[in-house]
């Protein structure tokens, strides 16, 4: 299909990109990498009546340490993620499940920000960014600069706590206490999206595609922290969940692959930490 028409502008600053969404008002969306919002404006899903290009913001790709954390530019592209050595050094979660995204095209125009503002649970990064403990910066005219955690950023389905013309700006990590990480996904090709996933920092579970966000999966956390091992734990991987039933399979199927892939992730974390 074609996308409804639309006025295009390329912003040459962050400031200027705030500047013209404001101007254009609530219907105005922000064009990074373009693999999440292109596809909905073809189905018509998303009709943004202004796009502001901010895809060569050079300011907004950046990946460095800073006063105990590491912050990762908001158009930082998945590649330059899964190959930055800062990031396999202080962030392997981060740089491998960045390596596992789509192909290399997806990997080389699509970007951080990009994909935590989409908001998709089945997406690697909005449930990777949670295990971290990660902060989201975002800035708007009206809002100003604001700190946001990555539990709370998350509301639902393509739905964030951003206000109409705000922009997520930066990432902010805090480098893990543990060094015991793992990212596990299950999907029918390697291009597609996560039936079902797993991220593990240390104490941290984050589960891909088990409801309308990112998911802590609570129950595996306190048993871990009670002193069950991983099998033990990954049995409560399915508690408070919401998994959908669709055409890669049931529901059950699903609490299946989590039991299944939590329990693979925290064996590896263990033999990391």
């Amino acid at each position: 299909m074609i996308p409804a028409p639309f006025t295009y502008q390329r912003a040459s600053s962050v400031d200027e990109a705030l500047e013209l969404a404001a101007r254009a008002g609530e219907d105005a969306k922000f064009l990074a990498g373009g693999h999440s919002l292109m596809p909905l404006m073809k189905l018509r899903l998303a009709v943004p009546e202004t796009l502001i290009d901010i895809g060569r913001l050079g300011e907004l790709s950046y990946v460095r340490a800073d006063d105990g954390h590491i912050a990762v530019g908001a158009l930082t592209t998945h590649d330059d993620i899964a190959r930055s050595d800062l990031l396999a050094s202080e962030l392997p979660l981060l740089a491998h499940a960045a390596s596992q995204i789509g192909d290399p095209q997806v990997r080389h125009c699509g970007t951080i920000g990009g994909s935590l503002a989409h908001s998709d649970p089945a997406a690697d990064l909005p449930a990777v960014a949670v295990a971290l403990g990660a902060t989201f910066v975002a800035r708007g005219r009206r809002s100003g600069t604001r700190e946001i955690a990555a539990g709370d950023f998350f509301l639902s389905l393509f739905e964030t706590v951003l206000e109409p013309g705000e922009l997520l700006t930066e990432i902010r990590i805090p480098k893990p206490q543990s060094a015991g990480w793992s990212f596990q996904k299950f999907a029918k090709r390697g291009i597609d999206w996560a039936i079902v996933g797993v991220a593990v920092q240390g104490p941290n579970v984050a589960l891909v595609n088990m409801g309308s966000t990112p998911i802590r999966a609570r129950g595996v956390e306190q048993a871990l922290a009670a002193g069950s091992g991983p099998r033990e734990a990954a049995a409560h991987a399915a508690e408070g969940t919401s998994a959908s039933d669709d055409l890669n399979g049931p529901r059950a199927y699903r609490e299946h692959l989590a039991r299944v892939l939590v329990g693979r992730a925290l064996a590896e974390a263990a033999s990391r930490g």
